[in-house]
C-alpha cells in the first residue's frame, strides 16, 4: 500500500508540475489547434493545388492569416497613436475645441438624446467644467480602455504565435490528429469518433458564424469610420469587435457616430455614412445564414458568456477562445445528455 501511494504521489506531482509549466501556453496552443481545424478544408484544397506539397500549402495559408492580423493591427495602432498624440498637443496648447452641435440639425432629436446633447454642449462651451462634471466617469472609462488596449496588444502577439503553431499543425498534424482521435476513443469509448466529429463541426461553425462574422462586421464599420474621419477610429473598431463577438452588435458605437457625423458634417456625407452604417448593422443577419444555414451552432447566451468570461479570464485571446471552448463543451454535454443509454442484457 505504501509503495502504491508513493507511485501515485509521484505521478500527481509530475502531472501538476507539467500543468504548471504549460499553463502560460495552454491558450496559445488551444487557439492554434482551433485555427488549424477551422482552415483545414482550405489547406487541403491548397495542398491538392500544390500537388501534395504540405509544407508549401501550410506556409501560404499561414502567411495569409498573419497578413490578415498584422496589417489591420498596424493601421489601427498607427491611427490610435496619431490621435492620442494630436490630442495631447492640442490639449497642451490650450486649443482643444469640440465643435458644438448645430441647433437646426439637432432640434428634432428625441428626448433620449438629451443627456448626450447636454454633455456635448457643455464640452464645446467649457472644457474644464465638462471635466469637472464628468471627470469620474471619464477616468473610469479611460482606465478601462487603456487596460483593455494593453491586454489586446498582448493578445495580438499571442494570436500571431497561435497562427504560426497552426501552420505547423497543418503541415505535420497527421500524428497529432491520430493522437486526438485515440484520446476521444479512450475517454468516450465507441462514441469517441462521433464526439470528435461533433467537436470539429462545432469549432468550424463557431469560428465562421461568430468570430468570422464579427470580424467582417467590424471591418465594414471601421471602413466607414475611417472614411468619414471619426476621431479615434482605431479605438472604436476595437470596441466594435468586442461588441460583435458578444453578439451585441456594432450599434452602440455606430449610432452615436451617426449622431456625431450629422452634427458636424454636411447632409450628403452624413447620409452616405448612415447608409454604410446600416450595411454594417445588418451584415451579420446577411452573413450568418450564408455561413451557417438556418441553425445557430449554440444558443446566444453560451456565446455571450464564453466571450465575456474568456475576455475577463484571458484578455483578448480569451475573447476569441471563450465562445469556441464553451460552445464545444455545450454541444458535447448536450450530445452526451441526449444519447440513449445502452440497454443492459436481461438477467436469466
Amino acid at each position: 500500500m505504501i509503495e502504491v501511494l508513493i507511485r501515485v504521489a509521484i505521478l500527481v506531482w509530475i502531472v501538476a508540475w507539467s500543468i504548471m509549466i504549460l499553463s502560460p501556453f495552454v491558450s496559445i496552443i488551444l487557439w492554434g489547434m482551433i485555427i488549424a481545424i477551422s482552415v483545414s478544408p482550405i489547406y487541403h484544397r491548397l495542398k491538392r493545388m500544390f500537388r501534395g506539397r504540405k509544407g508549401l500549402a501550410a506556409t501560404v495559408i499561414t502567411i495569409f492569416m498573419l497578413s490578415i492580423i498584422i496589417v489591420p493591427t498596424i493601421i489601427l495602432s498607427a491611427s490610435l497613436i496619431d490621435g492620442i498624440d494630436n490630442l495631447k498637443e492640442v490639449y497642451k496648447s490650450g486649443q482643444l475645441v469640440i465643435p458644438p452641435p448645430s441647433p437646426e440639425r439637432v432640434q428634432n432629436w428625441p428626448g433620449l438624446a438629451k443627456p448626450v446633447l447636454d454633455a456635448w454642449t457643455l464640452a464645446s462651451q467649457n472644457m474644464e467644467a465638462a471635466f469637472a462634471k464628468y471627470g469620474d466617469q471619464l477616468k473610469g472609462g479611460i482606465s478601462w480602455i487603456l487596460s483593455s488596449l494593453a491586454q489586446t496588444g498582448f493578445g495580438v502577439v499571442q494570436l500571431v504565435v497561435s497562427i504560426i503553431i497552426s501552420g505547423f499543425l497543418l503541415a505535420y498534424g497527421e500524428s497529432a490528429a491520430s493522437g486526438v482521435s485515440k484520446l476521444f476513443i479512450r475517454l468516450a469509448g465507441t462514441r469517441g469518433e462521433s464526439f470528435m466529429n461533433l467537436s470539429e463541426t462545432t469549432i468550424r461553425n463557431v469560428v465562421k458564424g461568430v468570430l468570422g462574422v464579427a470580424v467582417v462586421q467590424t471591418a465594414i464599420a471601421g471602413i466607414g469610420m475611417f472614411a468619414i474621419g471619426i476621431p479615434f477610429a482605431g479605438l472604436w473598431c476595437f470596441v466594435c469587435l468586442i461588441l460583435a463577438i458578444v453578439q451585441v452588435g456594432v450599434g452602440p458605437v455606430l449610432i452615436p457616430a451617426i449622431i456625431y457625423v450629422y452634427g458636424t458634417h454636411e447632409v450628403l456625407p452624413a447620409t452616405l455614412f448612415l447608409g454604410w452604417s446600416i450595411l454594417a448593422l445588418i451584415s451579420d443577419n446577411i452573413l450568418k445564414p450564408i455561413l451557417l444555414g438556418r441553425n445557430a451552432p449554440v444558443p446566444l447566451l453560451v456565446v455571450f458568456l464564453g466571450a465575456i468570461g474568456g475576455f475577463i479570464a484571458n484578455g483578448f485571446l480569451g475573447l476569441l477562445l471563450g465562445p469556441v471552448i464553451l460552445s464545444l463543451a455545450y454541444n458535447l454535454f448536450n450530445s452526451w445528455l441526449n444519447e440513449q443509454p445502452e440497454q443492459e442484457p436481461p438477467v436469466s
